[in-house]
C-alpha cells in the first residue's frame, strides 16, 4: 500500500515544482544572484562544511543542496520527484555549482549510494511523508560515517495536529494513521491551478528522537522554536524579529524543532 501513496505523492510534488520554481517564495532569480536559500538558523547550527561530503534527504529541487554547495560541501542530493530532480540538475549547470541528484525514495537510497558521508542533512517539510522513521533512521545511521553528523530542522508535530486555520485541533499527535487529503494549490501559491491527493504521516518527537537513538545515534542538541523561517501556513503575521507565527496564538506554540546527532 505504501508504494501506492509514495506514487500518489511523487505525482503530488511534481505539480508542485512546476509551481515552485517560479515562485517568490523561493527565489530562483536571487539564488543565480548569490543569495543563499538557508537560513541562519541551520548555518549557525550545522556550522562549517567546506570540504565536506553531505547527503541531503528530500531536497525538492536543489536550492539548499546547492546552497550548502556553495557553502564549500560536496553534496549529493535525493528526493522522490522526478520533476524536482530534473530542476535541480538544470540549477547546477546553470549556476556552475557541482552537485550530484539522484530521483529516488528515502527508502531506497542503499540502491543508490553506496558511499558514506561526514553530513546528512534534512530540512523543513520532510518526515511527514514517511509512514515508518526506524527504516528512515537506518538510512541515515547506514549513510554516516563513524562519528559523522546528522542534522534536521522540522515543523513542529504541534503545527501539524491543527486544522488548516489553526482554529481547532484535528489530527493525532502520534503516529495514529495515514492522513488522506485531497489538495488544491500550494503553500508559495494557494490559487495555483494544481489539484492532487497527498498521503501523510504525524510523529511525535519521541518517535523521531527514538527511531535516531535506537539506530546508533547520539543526540547532541534538541531545540524547539515558537516561529516559523517561512510564511508557508495560513493565518501568519511577521514579528519584528523576522519570524513568522500563527495570529492570535503567537509565541504560544512551538513551530519548529532542530536535533543534531552523532553516529557512534
Amino acid at each position: 500500500m505504501n508504494e501506492q501513496y509514495f506514487e500518489a505523492n511523487r505525482e503530488g510534488w511534481n505539480k508542485r515544482t512546476l509551481v515552485h520554481k517560479d515562485s517568490a517564495f523561493y527565489d530562483v532569480e536571487g539564488f543565480k544572484n548569490g543569495k543563499t536559500s538557508l537560513n541562519k538558523l541551520e548555518l549557525d547550527e550545522l556550522g562549517n562544511v567546506n570540504g565536506k561530503s553531505l547527503l541531503h534527504l528530500q531536497c525538492h529541487f536543489g536550492l539548499d543542496t546547492l546552497s550548502w554547495a556553495r557553502a564549500g560541501a560536496i553534496v549529493t542530493g535525493i528526493d522522490l520527484s522526478d520533476e524536482a530532480i530534473k530542476t535541480a540538475q538544470q540549477l547546477s549547470k546553470e549556476a556552475n555549482i557541482p552537485a550530484e541528484f539522484i530521483c529516488c525514495n528515502v527508502y531506497d537510497v542503499p540502491q543508490h549510494i553506496t558511499q558514506t558521508f561526514d553530513i546528512v542533512f534534512t530540512s523543513y517539510g520532510v518526515i511527514g511523508w514517511l509512514p515508518d522513521l526506524s527504516g528512515w533512521a537506518r538510512i541515515i545511521a547506514q549513510s554516516l560515517k563513524p562519528g559523522a553528523v546528522f542534522y534536521m530542522i522540522e515543523f513542529h508535530p504541534v503545527v501539524w495536529m491543527m486544522d488548516e486555520n489553526f482554529q481547532h485541533i484535528k489530527y493525532h499527535y502520534h503516529n495514529e494513521e495515514v492522513i488522506i487529503d485531497e489538495q488544491s494549490g500550494t503553500y508559495t501559491d494557494r490559487n495555483a491551478p494544481i489539484k492532487y491527493k497527498e498521503y501523510s504521516w504525524n510523529h511525535s518527537l519521541s518517535e523521531v528522537l527514538n527511531a535516531l537513538i535506537s539506530n546508533g545515534l547520539t543526540i547532541e542538541h534538541f531545540n524547539e522554536f515558537n516561529f516559523s523561517c517561512y510564511n508557508c501556513f495560513n493565518n501568519m503575521i511577521q514579528g519584528d524579529d523576522g519570524y513568522w507565527r500563527i495570529k492570535g496564538i503567537e509565541h504560544k506554540i512551538p513551530m519548529m524543532y532542530s536535533v543534531r546527532a552523532v553516529k557512534k
